[in-house]
């Protein structure tokens, strides 16, 4: 169930990008916006926007042919849903119902939405690392196409080195950021009345402030 996150990542971090390597600005669109679920929750998820948003958005549907001991009635029901949704892209559906005639029809999808079944004969280690060969490779192909950089991350590291100029100045510099950041940070402040140790500075206080919500959290986790 991870996959979805690790091929975003992969994707986003690597070509986000909107200067080439030579340090000029690109004049056309890089890195997709990437996102996905597992199994069939993504339906009630985002599944509407790409059947009948004004986005057409390509996508990728990721399934092994071998289901695990036991659950064989559930995963044939997973791949004909997936199957099915691969055909609702394709062809979408037919004008009819109340919506039909001259004006836009809100029953219908109007299909032609790109997308593409990678089927895997079995979860393996060997099969899972072709897989995200493939999808590495894609996207090092995609980076040497738009003459970008795929392996830097410097949208990453803006956002930490802004987190650490924070962290220092929450208390006596805060006037340093803009208008916004100051009135956040002083909904901050008043959380944290020590930087940001919540107990005030106070360690005992602290511990015994810590010390009743983990117990609660370890009644909520046992069900009691």
């Amino acid at each position: 169930h991870q996959l979805p996150a690790f091929l975003q990542q992969l994707d986003m971090e690597s070509n986000g990008k909107s200067v080439d390597i030579f340090g000029h600005p690109v004049d056309y669109k890089t890195g997709p916006i990437v996102w996905g679920q597992t199994g069939s929750n993504g339906q009630h998820a985002f599944f509407q926007l790409l059947h009948q948003g004004t986005r057409y958005v390509p996508i990728d549907f990721i399934a092994s042919l071998k289901p695990e001991p036991g659950m064989e009635e559930h995963h044939f029901a997973l791949l004909t849903n997936m199957l099915a949704q691969a055909n609702a892209f394709m062809e979408g559906s037919l004008k009819g119902g109340e919506g039909s005639g001259s004006r836009p029809d809100p029953y219908s999808c109007p299909g032609n939405r790109p997308s593409s079944v990678l089927l895997l004969d079995e979860l393996t280690p060997r099969n899972l690392g072709a897989l995200i060969a493939l999808y590495e490779h894609k996207v090092f192909v995609q980076g040497v196409i738009w003459n970008i950089n795929s392996f830097d991350q410097w949208g990453v590291q803006l956002g930490k080195r802004i987190a650490g100029e924070i962290s220092e100045r929450i208390d006596a510099h805060s006037q340093d950021f803009d208008a916004s950041t100051q009135g956040l940070l002083a909904l901050v402040r008043g959380h944290f009345a020590s930087g940001g140790d919540p107990s005030g500075g106070d360690p005992s206080g602290g511990e015994e402030k810590a010390g009743r919500p983990r117990r609660r959290s370890r009644k909520a986790s046992t069900g009691r």
